[in-house]
């Protein structure tokens, strides 16, 4: 049964625990990432991100964020190395954003907020789909990026382009021919832990990676985010801003780093 959940007053984070009582489970995610905290594992693997522009599909308003999805079933966008092993295939990326510039990103550093975070999105291959995978403890994969205020973010344009096609929930449209290794910063440097999807079902079934670099997104591009409505068409119109979880207790959890 689907319960509703958004992150208003009635409906945030601090409800989710009713219907999704693993909401405070042991590997819930985001959390606050504490870098002296973090432990250097020189075992940890570079990261291999194989994207081909030829599998993004569409975009859509789901009425919580807009996502980019793609077509996994071929092993043409695949996440390898790093903390995993076998190969992972993307799904879709996302982000999550603030009302202002100093807040919006899920993880934070040290208690530090960035203003949006992108979430790309992959499953294990070694199950049969996406599905069977998300219920699985190393069913997947998100690689977490920052974006920090700064000059305008060129390999964004196209995404936000788009974004007047599904200005309200449950609207969408085809997107093609996009590589979503533009989005990322240059040097993948990452902190990765055991984690959870940071909406309902809040399943504890991701490999958190989180790079350390931001990248950058200008105010105008932001403004644009935030003129997405989390209502349909029809509806007394609310804009789409503070989609974020607050960080969740880590409970013992180690977060690595794979640099020094």
């Amino acid at each position: 049964m689907s319960h509703a959940w958004g992150y208003g007053a009635q409906d945030g984070p601090d409800t989710w625990a009713e219907s999704f009582p693993i909401a405070n489970g042991p590997r819930q995610s985001p959390i606050d990432i504490v870098p002296t905290q973090a432990q250097h594992d020189p075992a940890l693997k570079h990261l291999k991100l194989k994207y081909d522009p030829a599998t993004a599909k569409g975009i859509l308003n789901n009425g919580h964020t807009f996502q980019v999805d793609f077509t996994d079933d071929d092993n043409s966008s695949t996440l390898a190395g790093g903390p995993v092993t076998g190969i992972y295939r993307l799904k879709q990326f996302h982000f999550h954003w603030g009302s202002g510039d100093d807040k919006g990103s899920e993880h934070t550093i040290a208690g530090t907020r960035f203003p949006c975070e992108l979430h790309l999105v992959h499953w294990n291959t070694k199950y049969p789909n996406f599905g069977e995978a998300a219920s699985k403890p190393d069913g997947l994969a998100v690689v977490g990026v920052f974006l920090k205020i700064g000059s305008a973010n060129p390999r964004l344009q196209k995404v936000i382009d788009a974004l007047d096609e599904i200005r309200s929930k449950g609207r969408q449209t085809t997107f093609s021919n996009f590589d979503p290794k533009t989005l990322l910063p240059a040097a993948l440097d990452f902190w990765t832990y055991e984690g959870s999807l940071t909406t309902p079902p809040l399943l504890e079934s991701v490999t958190w990676i989180v790079l350390k670099d931001p990248v950058s997104v200008s105010p105008a591009q932001m403004a644009k985010f935030r003129s997405l409505l989390f209502t349909s068409e029809g509806e007394a119109p609310c804009c789409m801003v503070d989609n974020f979880r607050p960080p969740q207790p880590l409970k013992g959890r180690k977060v690595r780093a794979s640099f020094k």
